[in-house]
């Protein structure tokens, strides 16, 4: 039996996240000024670094795949050799990944950029152990290049690096609060999902990631969690089990 000492509050209990490390996915329009959706927006960057920064000091290990299509997309040049095409998008992530490492190592947050498209004098190569060591010692792990060859979306890069690191969860930072069952933009009256079942996202074609990054997740019952990342601190809340956005899941066993 404890007692508490006359006058003293009891001490609040630190919120504790519901998952140890997940992979957060960005879109490149996450890192564009809000007003163009083109380039990198050194606001945007700090933002999101902040975000990061407040996570870990709940004590999760954090690895972000980047997009890039704030400066690249493939489909603006049909026109050119998809390949190519893909190889530029590749190119764009890294200036991502660059960028927000630097708006973390200027908070205090110790980071690594893994590529995989070797250039060493900016990155490391993609490695899975050496990034699983990182995280292990609290730094935040970047993915850039996406899987490093053309025809694969950075959603699938996200999957299968949220695999090979072992992550218990995706979570994919969007411009809505979570999945719906048509356009909310577009449609007023449109459905909002709380949870939802990997067969179903496919069979209603939702497109929250490419079929290919579901499936991968559906085969291994990888989680993956859907939010608005424009509110700031949705990070946070996300890993503290609020419900702000959609969790995309396996059927029950």
């Amino acid at each position: 039996m404890t007692t508490e000492e006359p006058g003293r509050e009891p001490m609040a209990q630190e919120p504790r996240a519901i998952f140890r490390r997940v992979l957060l996915k960005l879109s490149g329009d996450a890192f564009a000024p809000p007003e163009r959706l083109f380039g990198i927006s050194a606001e945007a960057t700090h933002v999101l670094a902040t975000q990061l920064r407040e996570v870990l000091a709940l004590g999760v290990e954090v690895a972000v795949v980047v997009g890039g299509g704030n400066i690249w997309r493939g489909r603006q040049a049909p026109e050119m050799d998809r390949a190519r095409a893909d190889y530029i998008g590749m190119l764009a992530t890294v200036m991502n990944a660059l960028a927000l490492q630097d708006a973390l190592e200027r908070i205090g947050v110790d980071t690594r950029v893994q590529s995989a498209v070797h250039m060493a004098q900016i990155a490391e190569p993609y490695i899975p152990l050496r990034a699983i060591r990182h995280l292990e010692q609290g730094r935040v792990v970047i993915f850039a290049a996406g899987m490093g060859v053309p025809f694969f979306s950075t959603d699938t890069t996200a999957a299968q690096r949220a695999l090979e690191i072992k992550a218990e969860a995706i979570l994919k930072g969007t411009k809505v609060d979570g999945v719906y069952d048509s356009d909310p933009h577009l449609n007023p009256d449109a459905v909002k999902f709380e949870a939802l079942e990997y067969i179903e996202l496919l069979k209603r074609g939702l497109t929250v990631m490419d079929a290919t990054a579901v499936s991968l997740c559906m085969e291994n019952r990888m989680p993956i969690f859907v939010f608005d990342l424009r509110q700031e601190g949705n990070i946070r809340r996300a890993l503290l089990g609020e419900p702000i956005g959609t969790l995309v899941h396996a059927a029950a066993e």
